[in-house]
């Protein structure tokens, strides 16, 4: 009995069947993402002139700068204009101070404001009022820090809305906007009322993404609103969490530069000076420009410092942070 001979196989091509014109097929994608290419090309030529190249004037912190003959030409100092952070100046080691205060005072009260705004909009059962909640809390934001600060000196000023109610119920009054004690509570609430309705759109969009078979399965196991929110809920929020508060960090030592500007003539320097107003007293008004870009040279280094160890951090606690090592 004969077998059937089953007829040889074609040869492989070479390359297994790979395209054999990997060149033709590069430029083909690349014409094919060319219009892609020239949308980014304005975002890149922004970000090169207001960011990469404006770095190129931290050669001003080891120079005598003088605006009217240049960098060139400015005599080199070294490290002469950091003895102001090194010798202990008066002056910056209360801007330094008020600085870190605030910071700590940001992160814990503003950071999580928008969180916690956020789970409460997303536990709204009708979409329709959560729509509207969202787009009234979201207007403070598009307001700028002058019209903010001139509602609240509107509302609690001496001469505001506040004090004339309680003069008309003879109540006496109560000093707000011009209390020293009470600045930073009163920077911290006009953060908190103008930013955090913007802040929840990504933690709401984080929500949205939550299988709700994990809230059904957790409610039929008996576990109460608090206990859903505490394992399903936060869980789904910790890596957004983890990423913006390192970016925070990084932000850190800015703490409204404009905001405190506006409001300090009424304070003093003594409880309203921060590092970003020490540099534009210093350099812009005071015309000290060498000791100015060295504070501002040393508050971004540590912003670095401060987002490398934040995201090193991350990573032992098994998130991937801003960056992957």
């Amino acid at each position: 009995m004969t077998t059937l001979e089953q007829p040889a196989a074609p040869p492989a091509e070479e390359g297994g069947g790979a395209d054999k014109n990997p060149p033709r097929r590069t430029r083909r994608a690349g014409r094919r993402d060319m219009t892609l290419f020239w949308f980014l090309v304005p975002g890149l030529v922004v970000l090169l002139l207001f960011h990469y190249l404006p770095l190129l004037g931290n050669v001003m912190a080891f120079q005598d700068y003088q605006p009217y003959v240049g960098i060139t030409h400015s005599p080199w100092v070294g490290l002469d204009n950091f003895d102001v952070l090194f010798n202990g100046d008066d002056q910056f080691l209360r801007a330094l101070v008020n600085t870190l205060q605030l910071t700590v005072i940001q992160v814990v009260f503003v950071f999580p404001a928008p969180i916690l705004l956020a789970l409460a909009l997303n536990s709204l059962v009708g979409e329709r009022v959560k729509r509207w909640v969202q787009n009234v809390l979201y207007l403070p934001h598009f307001l700028s820090w002058v019209v903010v600060v001139a509602l609240f000196q509107q509302m609690l000023g001496n001469a505001g809305m506040l004090n004339l109610f309680l003069q008309a119920h003879d109540m006496g009054t109560w000093n707000i906007i011009g209390n020293p004690e009470l600045f930073k509570t009163l920077l911290t609430s006009q953060v908190i009322w103008k930013d955090t309705g913007w802040g929840t759109i990504l933690f709401l969009a984080a929500l949205s993404r939550v299988d709700n078979n994990l809230y059904e399965a957790s409610a039929m196991d008996g576990a109460s609103r608090l206990r859903q929110t505490w394992h399903v809920t936060l869980p789904a929020l910790r890596g957004l969490v983890v990423l913006l508060l390192i970016l925070r960090l990084g932000d850190a030592l800015s703490v409204g530069f404009e905001q405190i500007l506006l409001q300090q003539n009424g304070i003093g320097l003594e409880n309203s000076e921060v590092l970003d107003t020490y540099v534009y007293n210093h350099g812009l008004v005071g015309g000290d420009w060498g000791v100015s870009a060295a504070v501002g040279l040393v508050k971004g280094l540590i912003g670095v410092v401060l987002v490398l160890g934040a995201n090193k951090i991350a990573h032992l606690f098994g998130e991937e942070g801003v960056y992957k090592s």
